[in-house]
């Protein structure tokens, strides 16, 4: 039996962030775009997963989710927590980011992996102000407010791929 993607219960509301705090709002949109993701897998088996669906891309949901694990870590934990940690699934033989070396057998680890870092980023950054700043690998001077959004945009491009990926998969749209 091959393992399915859960089904995704949004934990907010777009509507309730329009007046909230600053760092509630990069929070709570950044939270919106995770979710977003895991929505667009849901339902899915493992094979359809790990498939490639628009060629001649070797792009697939699960490459999708493998790779933002691994730009959580590398701007939440070790840019600005500084901590030095190694890749979640990129070595030799894994490819770009987590973005190629996807194996269907892996779906669960894969997303077990993920949610397991977006809570140690959350853990990372939440006594941090959002003025806080650290050196980029470049050198630049950035703050963890510059690294939120980078994230949204991040999270908002991929997603974009992830819709024609779900709708060319199964026909799906929207949010699940």
């Amino acid at each position: 039996m091959t393992w399915t993607a859960p089904p995704v219960e949004r934990s907010l509301k777009l509507g309730g962030l329009g007046t909230v705090g600053e760092r509630r709002m990069l929070e709570g949109w950044l939270t919106w775009h995770r979710e977003t993701l895991l929505a667009k897998c849901a339902g899915l088996g493992s094979e359809p997963l790990a498939r490639p669906a628009v060629r001649p891309s070797a792009l697939s949901l699960l490459g999708l989710v493998r790779h933002m694990a691994e730009v959580e870590r590398w701007w939440f934990r070790r840019s600005v927590a500084g901590e030095e940690l190694g890749a979640v699934f990129t070595g030799p033989a894994d490819g770009d980011e987590g973005l190629a070396g996807v194996d269907p057998a892996h779906a669960e680890r894969d997303f077990a992996r993920y949610r397991a870092e977006v809570a140690a980023c959350d853990a990372a950054v939440a006594g941090r102000g959002l003025d806080e700043t650290f050196r980029a690998s470049g050198g630049a001077e950035l703050s963890l407010r510059w690294v939120y959004l980078l994230m949204i945009q991040e999270y908002a491009r991929h997603n974009g791929h992830a819709d024609f990926l779900r709708e060319r998969t199964d026909g799906a749209t929207g949010d699940g």
